[in-house]
């Protein structure tokens, strides 16, 4: 159940991914205008639903606060010119993980092989059936990861591997144009001002570490099974984050959970808001202090997944809580 989670996690919350050359359909654009007015009737009920960037302030103290998509894009040129002008301002930038972060836990994989591998026990040809073990490989196989490799990958690493499309996968791993985030940060580092992490480097394996061998299973399991349409998901994501309506790609993942599982809409809500609770909102209460700390030094920047920003337990709803006046700007 936890495929779109990690699918739009992917796109929306891991650090410095390279651009897609992808070619998928706006699955929003393609539904029937009555499923689309009811997303869009039930983002309308979500606090702070809509929208990318926001300043908050309370007393002298002022944020800004950026909602990031990692996957480069020709229209993310515009948005970092106008935070180009922010930037110089501030006394901090705050990302999910900054380039000491990234060099943490690279170093830890390194030393630690396990946290990626399983290197006690059933590997994954014999934990799953021949038919998914068959379409893992061939999927895997297209993002150029051999099946030998995989068989010996955690389940929740080869979910998320499944969550890049194999169009972007090849320009993820070169590394060499940045998402919003890395803009941000190299803009951070060209201009002298300090960038710090919101959370620690082994944040990932600790959000992972809270479900179980079975729950892992079944995330990779409808992650194979829409493995087919991820361009679409791809194309659909990046179009509804360049309109400020991320959370539309959110509320369509729940529909095509639902189409590929079978389940009630009701089973498919509980997990959404499970998952939503686990590799969601504990990170959003938990960066509050963090950039309410980074704010009595002064000015503050801070930019993450976009996803962040919205719901009762999104990172501006919690900022609201907190005596914090929040206030939409142009993206």
């Amino acid at each position: 159940m936890f495929r779109i989670a990690i699918f739009l996690l992917c796109l929306l919350t891991m650090p410095q991914m390279a651009q897609a050359r992808c070619e998928g359909r706006n699955l929003l654009e393609a539904l029937p205008p009555a499923e689309r007015a009811q997303i869009e009737a039930t983002i309308d009920a979500v606090p702070f639903g809509r929208g990318n960037r926001w300043v908050a302030r309370r007393g002298d103290s002022v944020i800004h606060i950026v909602g990031t998509y990692h996957l480069d894009d020709p229209r993310h040129d515009p948005v970092a010119k106008r935070l180009e002008a922010v930037i110089p301002v501030v006394r901090t930038v705050l990302v999910e993980a900054g380039p000491q972060e990234e060099a943490r836990l690279k170093a830890d994989m390194a030393r630690d092989p396990s946290l990626m591998f399983v290197t006690d026990g059933p590997t994954l040809p014999e934990r799953l059936s021949e038919d998914d073990w068959r379409l893992l490989s061939s999927a895997m196989q297209a993002r150029g990861i051999p099946a030998f490799l995989v068989s010996k990958m955690q389940p929740w690493y080869v979910s998320m591997l499944l969550g890049i499309p194999s169009c972007a996968i090849q320009d993820m791993t070169a590394g060499t144009v940045k998402g919003l985030d890395g803009r941000i940060i190299e803009m951070a580092g060209a201009a002298g001002v300090p960038i710090r992490a919101l959370e620690p480097h082994d944040t990932i394996f600790r959000l992972f570490a809270q479900m179980d061998e079975a729950e892992k299973l079944d995330m990779l399991r409808v992650t194979l099974a829409l493995d087919a349409q991820a361009e679409d998901y791809a194309r659909t994501l990046a179009d509804t984050y360049f309109a400020e309506n991320v959370r539309a790609a959110w509320e369509l993942g729940k529909r095509a959970v639902q189409s590929v599982t079978g389940d009630p809409r009701a089973r498919v809500e509980d997990e959404f808001a499970r998952m939503e609770e686990i590799l969601m909102n504990q990170r959003n209460r938990a960066w509050i202090d963090v950039i309410e700390q980074a704010a009595m030094e002064g000015p503050t920047l801070v930019a993450f997944g976009a996803l962040h920003l919205s719901g009762e337990q999104g990172v501006l709803n919690l900022m609201t809580l907190r005596g914090w006046q929040v206030e939409r700007v142009p993206f």
